[in-house]
């Protein structure tokens, strides 16, 4: 069992846990999400391509993250989710929560709030050691070489990721 935590619309945790992969979220129940926008030391940031097998945007471009598990919060999940994505450990890396957005899809259930962390983490490209499962390859890119991507090639949470950008430049970050 894939347990998850239900919210109301105010992100307020209502007792209950539902099995992710067998029950559909209903009206005004929310999971969460977490993401990390992982800058290096040059201020490029690790875009990760989506396998193949997966149901939804195989071949895709991302940053690492998923669903935060029952009792989890999206600091632990958005760090579980790197390390097993890209074999990266942020728990030392500076992290700060640069972006929340809530998605509302009602009758597909895909309803969630998500927390974009912005980690500063000192690594080399030689670290990444991406899980195949999940991930076909990696990129280092700046802001701009996104765009660039995201012209050519699909981009996921595209507008997200740059609003998490704008933030984190707002913030001196």
């Amino acid at each position: 069992m894939e347990a998850i935590d239900v919210y109301n619309r105010n992100r307020e945790f209502t007792g209950l846990k539902i099995d992710r992969q067998r029950e559909k979220l209903q009206p005004d129940q929310y999971m969460l999400y977490a993401l990390a926008l992982i800058a290096d030391r040059d201020g490029r940031f690790l875009l990760t391509r989506r396998a193949m097998n997966k149901k939804w945007a195989p071949g895709a471009w991302e940053i690492p993250g998923g669903g935060v598990d029952a009792g989890e919060t999206t600091e632990t999940a958005m760090v579980r989710e790197a390390m097993e994505e890209t074999g990266l450990d942020l728990s030392d890396c500076r992290r700060d929560r640069v972006l929340t957005y809530r998605n509302d899809e009602p009758e597909s259930g895909d309803n969630y709030f998500c927390d974009i962390y912005l980690a500063h983490c000192d690594f080399q490209p030689s670290d990444v050691q991406i899980q195949a499962s999940e991930v076909l390859e990696f990129r280092l890119a700046t802001a701009e070489e996104i765009c660039a991507l995201n012209e050519q090639s699909s981009v996921l949470h595209y507008e997200r990721i740059m609003d998490a950008v704008q933030a984190a430049k707002e913030l001196g970050l």
